[in-house]
């Protein structure tokens, strides 16, 4: 929690995102780790259930040691052990999001002795976190460019505040990771997505989230046709009471950009469509082949790869420098960021690039 960002702010305002670079690198590294001033500044300081979970599951994936591991913990110590394969299962008992469960325990579960069932259970469409839609439909097709892939089953959707979603994940480890080349956008090809409805919500959410974010899409872009399919999420599919929308964009190239939104009590359902078609609308303009949240979740991969990885960007996020910093302080891994020499001088875009510290599995 010490280290202050590039432009000053102290990390600790990510207290949690550290928590997930620094212990999956610290795992895969066989590196022992201390983290003081956890969320230090936060309203509520120290670990919260869904960081707990996320330490639990790597200690448990490696057998290691974790000291200071409960709620409201201001420092921890972690002690790795072997990456092992296997049936792990990581429950936040909250609406804390799977997602992020899924982001710190697979670059581990890669470079495991054998193959890994991971069972992760919180939320599934959970605030300040992607929605499982995005990880499936933007994050898994990209990822898996690192030369590896996954399987992800959806048993469960879980809302705020009470989670209760579940989502198997099940991998093979590899070898080693190939590094990426994602510098060419193209152009926009096909936008879709879904808006989605669970629990005691009507269909008609749905379909104006639906309606509200094709009205904003065709304003600015005319010729293409947007398919937002409006659903209602099974009942025994669905733990409790949600609603939202993701509209994705995908491109010549293969790029794949999103924009999504959560409803909310008292949230009007056209704002939430309008709000994802606005996100995906800025991704689209700053003419990166990725979007901000998809920016820093490839960092950590980078870093393992063998070889270059270029990935261009619009501008970076914190949790990008956060990512890069820690990454680079852990391994061996050099990045570098520039501002990318654009035809059009109002696009802001970056090439992130990195020589990767190419982490062999020692267990294959």
């Amino acid at each position: 929690g010490d280290a202050a960002a590039p432009d000053g702010r102290p990390f600790s305002v990510q207290g949690g995102q550290i928590l997930r670079v620094s212990t999956a690198l610290s795992c895969l590294l066989g590196l022992p780790l201390r983290v003081r001033r956890i969320r230090a500044g936060r309203s509520q300081p120290g670990l919260r259930p869904q960081h707990l979970s996320g330490l639990e599951i790597i200690r448990d994936l490696c057998e290691g040691k974790l000291e200071g591991g409960e709620i409201g913990s201001t420092e921890i110590t972690f002690t790795p052990g072997k990456i092992k394969g296997g049936t792990h299962i990581a429950d936040t008992k909250t609406a804390g999001s799977v997602c992020l469960l899924m982001q710190v325990a697979m670059p581990c579960v890669l470079f495991a002795a054998s193959p890994s069932e991971l069972l992760l259970k919180g939320g599934t469409n959970a605030e300040m976190a992607p929605q499982i839609d995005y990880t499936v439909m933007v994050f898994k097709p990209i990822v898996e460019k690192f030369n590896f892939t996954f399987n992800c089953d959806i048993k469960k959707r879980g809302y705020y505040p009470q989670g209760g979603g579940e989502v198997v994940v099940q991998m093979s480890p590899v070898k080693e990771l190939s590094p990426i080349n994602l510098t060419e956008r193209g152009t926009v090809t096909k936008i879709y997505g879904r808006a989605f409805v669970a629990g005691a919500l009507p269909i008609k959410l749905a379909k104006d989230m639906s309606a509200a974010a094709v009205r904003c899409i065709r304003k600015e872009i005319r010729d293409l046709y947007v398919n937002i399919q409006p659903v209602r999420e099974p009942d025994d599919q669905a733990f409790g009471t949600g609603s939202g929308i993701i509209v994705v964009a995908e491109t010549s190239t293969g790029c794949l950009l999103a924009g999504s939104s959560l409803g909310k009590r008292g949230k009007n359902s056209d704002k939430v469509g309008i709000e994802a078609a606005e996100i995906l609308l800025k991704n689209l303009k700053h003419g990166g082949t990725v979007d901000d949240s998809l920016q820093d979740q490839l960092i950590i991969f980078m870093a393992l790869a063998k070889g270059v990885s270029r990935v261009k960007s619009g501008p970076i996020t914190l949790h990008t420098q956060t990512a890069i910093h820690f990454a680079e302080q852990l391994t061996k891994a050099k990045f570098t960021v520039t501002k990318s020499e654009e035809e059009d001088p109002s696009k802001d875009t970056y090439i992130i690039e990195c020589q990767g510290m190419g982490m062999i599995n020692p267990n294959l």
